[in-house]
């Protein structure tokens, strides 16, 4: 169940219920990719009050294998953790593996990464498999298109996804779980309307049928290479062309200022590796903008990461300290780093709701906007 709670001119608030308790919009999920998210342990992410977290159906379908997360309880009891959880269909990370992919109407032949393994997928098999892992949030196995693409590339991607959205969605029977669909294509709007059009007409078969609707819809096929400004020139226009009472789902983003805009253009759930790979990277979000904690210039600073952040890393810990770390390729640093990271995004989308809830969005993003973090996103 989806229930809108506030409107800012087009940034919404919203509390979505899942089997395993409730998350509010907009937000950001950490990206727990094999059932982990790097460097930061489920009791942290409960303290940082991380509402969603993300699994990789590719992953672990092919390690330690669904069958092995399903018999552990499904994913939730497997990595011991108790919120909800979502879990993408993998289409991804098949379609980023170009070279060992075969892609035909049925589905996809794809090899493994760990092992080479020849894997086939139907849109069947991965609803299946998604159901297996059991998370509250599943997704319509969809074809990515790179960019750039000829249109002509991209529109047979439209068409192919929106056929396996009316399959995953007839063949997605499990009660407590949802599914989301996805909109495709590129950064071409006809298309992106189209496959907007499409995803409404398959649910609207399903209903009459006496099947189930889309819990959601993901946003796919940005941030895949082109400069953000190029999304925007779209993004607003498809969010608000899906149905106002389900969540919006900006697939694999993590800028904190491509965040803040997207929330202004009707956008509510987030996800992305960001915050994690960079800080095993040594890089630290603050307040002014990034932080690369490798510079010398941290060698002496005794004072806290981010003075305006009340983190666990910057409660108890220097830049000094930090820098130490890093440069000695502990794995602390890292660790420190990515809950600093991790709390900056789910503390910038929580004050992002605050002010939806206030009516005073505007001027929360203008504020943003002006400020020395967004120049440096």
């Amino acid at each position: 169940d989806c229930t809108q709670e506030a409107l800012s001119a087009r940034a919404r608030a919203l509390t979505y219920e899942t089997a395993h308790g409730s998350f509010q919009t907009p937000m950001f999920m950490p990206v727990g990719t094999s059932a982990t998210v790097k460097g930061v342990t489920v009791g942290q992410l409960r303290d940082l009050q991380s509402h969603v977290v993300l699994a990789n159906t590719y992953h672990l379908s092919l390690r330690p294998g669904a069958d092995v997360v399903e018999q552990a309880g499904g994913v939730h009891r497997f990595m011991s953790y108790d919120g909800p959880m979502l879990t993408d269909s993998g289409g991804f990370q098949v379609f980023s593996l170009a070279d060992t992919l075969k892609l035909d109407n049925d589905g996809l032949t794809f090899r493994s990464i760990y092992d080479g393994t020849k894997v086939r997928w139907t849109p069947e098999a991965n609803m299946a498999i998604q159901q297996q892992l059991g998370a509250d949030i599943a997704m319509q196995l969809d074809q990515c298109a790179p960019y750039p693409a000829e249109k002509a590339f991209v529109a047979r991607a439209v068409d192919l996804s929106a056929n396996w959205a009316r399959r995953c969605l007839a063949a997605h029977d499990r009660p407590d779980q949802t599914l989301f669909g996805i909109v495709q294509g590129g950064m071409h709007l006809d298309l992106r309307l189209e496959s907007v059009r499409r995803l409404r007409e398959i649910e609207d078969e399903s209903l009459i049928g006496g099947g189930r609707r889309f819990g959601g819809f993901g946003i796919g096929g940005y941030s895949v290479g082109e400069d953000h400004d190029i999304m925007f020139e779209t993004l607003g226009q498809v969010a608000n062309a899906l149905p106002e009472d389900r969540p919006r789902y900006l697939m694999g983003v993590g800028n904190p200022t491509t965040l803040v805009r997207a929330v202004r253009e009707g956008v509510d759930m987030f996800d992305c590796v960001l915050p994690t790979r960079t800080a095993r990277m040594g890089t630290a979000f603050s307040s002014t903008g990034r932080m690369n904690m490798r510079n010398a210039k941290y060698t002496r600073d005794f004072g806290p990461l981010d003075p305006a952040c009340t983190c666990p890393t910057c409660q108890n810990h220097s830049r000094s300290y930090i820098r130490h770390l890093v440069k000695q390729n502990e794995m602390l640093g890292g660790i420190l780093l990515s809950v600093h990271n991790l709390h900056y995004l789910l503390d910038l989308m929580r004050r992002a709701r605050e002010a939806v809830l206030a009516n005073s969005y505007e001027e929360f993003y203008g504020a943003w906007m002006a400020s020395p973090a967004a120049k440096d996103y």
